[in-house]
């Protein structure tokens, strides 16, 4: 190796040992592990910079190649540590606030390297175009995904509102390739929806944890009960292809429906990363009975809530296994506009369950399909000539009790977890009363 090159090696070598050093110094100050240097290693990176440098085909700015290496190094860890470009700063800032630009769904990066959906969000473009939780992404429009970084893939897909996208989509099931073509638009999610199942039984929709969800979510309650005229006698709480978001609302949903214990608790390699909360005194949901859906598109945050309602044995959680993502990332800043997301901790639920790569089991499994109802061949009485005519039905309180057949019938047929959780609710009412 000649002066020079040895220079040069030296030079990149010295820059990065110093700053190696600069980060274990910090993380001495905060009294983290020990960090040893690997010297040898180092040299090695060196030498392939300087092989880059002066071999590859083209000239390489600096930055590109430094910044490419950070990417690299963090890719390898899992798939939710990355490095944040200015541009990719911004949009989390977006996503988190609820409102940004693109298609409208979670992903992630797949261990085969193309992008793995994690769930549409409701009422976006991916959504309404039919965009399923475990579709696989292998091209954006003319582009293969293998060999792209998520944030190359999701800067793919985001775009100017009413631009359009070709998703080539490998689905289970299907026995070849779907191409799906989806139109931008600026993304407003609302994180909460409600309404009445029927008289008695209330149904709350979470798309996603917002800075807002919890206050939110106390409103929604009171907003059933006052519709019903006084308190529910169940309530489905809806976190199907809820692909998380924001830690301290997913508490503070658990905190409105329980009123005292431990919610969640995280552990990690440095103090700083072990939290625990714990419920408040009060219960904003007056102890109604509660059915939680969810499916493996319910990830994060929504396993949280799910998790701390199952070990309070507060809810019965009913659906198929969630997605299983039990790590915490948190934002480290480099200078002024650039970041890390390094994933520094692991949720626990109060019983000491781990939801990485296990995700919460349905109390009781349902799986998506539809009912197809048949008609009764059966005469009834009101078939028959002369018949005696309800006594009660001109007042509207015939069938009352067991709520609008057509109704059951088509709900069933539209959403039969949703038809199951409505049913179990029924007989938690009926075995309530009982006690």
């Amino acid at each position: 190796m000649n002066t020079m090159k040895k220079t040069w090696i030296g030079f990149i070598a010295a820059g990065l040992l110093g700053l190696f050093i600069g980060i274990g110094t910090s993380v001495e100050a905060g009294k983290g592990p020990e960090t040893r240097l690997p010297i040898d290693d180092i040299r090695n990176l060196a030498q392939v910079i300087d092989h880059v440098k002066r071999s590859y085909v083209e000239e390489v700015d600096d930055q590109k190649l430094l910044e490419d290496a950070i990417r690299g190094m963090l890719a390898g860890l899992d798939p939710h540590s990355s490095y944040l470009t200015p541009q990719d700063f911004a949009d989390l800032r977006e996503d988190t606030s609820g409102k940004f630009g693109g298609l409208g769904i979670e992903v992630s990066m797949d261990e085969t390297g193309f992008v793995r959906v994690v769930s549409p969000i409701d009422d976006t473009p991916a959504f309404r175009a039919g965009i399923q939780a475990g579709d696989l992404i292998t091209v954006l429009d003319d582009k293969p995904v293998k060999g792209l970084s998520l944030s190359q893939a999701v800067d793919i897909m985001r775009g100017e509102p009413g631009s359009t996208i070709m998703l080539t989509v490998v689905r289970s099931g299907e026995s070849k390739p779907l191409e799906i073509k989806i139109k931008r638009d600026v993304i407003k999610v609302t994180s909460i929806r409600q309404r009445m199942l029927e008289s008695g039984y209330g149904y709350v929709r979470i798309s996603q944890f917002q800075q807002r969800t919890g206050p939110d979510f106390v409103s929604a309650m009171k907003k059933l009960r006052d519709e019903n005229g006084g308190e529910l006698n169940g309530l489905v709480l809806d976190l199907r292809n809820n692909p998380g978001g924001v830690l301290n609302a997913a508490v503070d949903v658990v905190d409105a429906l329980i009123s005292e214990g431990l919610i969640v608790y995280t552990e990690g390699r440095l103090p700083d990363s072990e939290f625990k909360y714990s419920a408040t005194s009060g219960d904003a949901s007056d102890g109604v009975n509660l059915v939680v859906l969810i499916n493996g598109g319910s990830a994060s945050a929504s396993e949280i809530v799910a998790g701390a309602l199952q070990d309070h044995k507060r809810a019965v959680i009913m659906g198929t296994q969630s997605f299983g993502k039990g790590s915490v990332q948190t934002i480290l800043p480099l200078g002024e506009n650039r970041a890390l997301k390094l994933t520094t901790a692991r949720y626990y639920t109060p019983s000491g369950r781990s939801i990485q790569a296990q995700g919460i089991v349905p109390d009781i499994a349902v799986e998506r399909g539809k009912l197809n109802l048949e008609e009764s061949r059966f005469f009834k009485e009101s078939d028959l000539q002369g018949h005696l005519e309800n006594d009660t039905a001109a007042s509207g309180e015939a069938g009352k009790a067991n709520g609008d057949p057509e109704a059951e019938k088509n709900l069933a047929e539209t959403d039969y977890q949703l038809y199951e959780a409505l049913n179990m609710l029924k007989g938690m009412h009926i075995v309530s009363k009982l006690k």
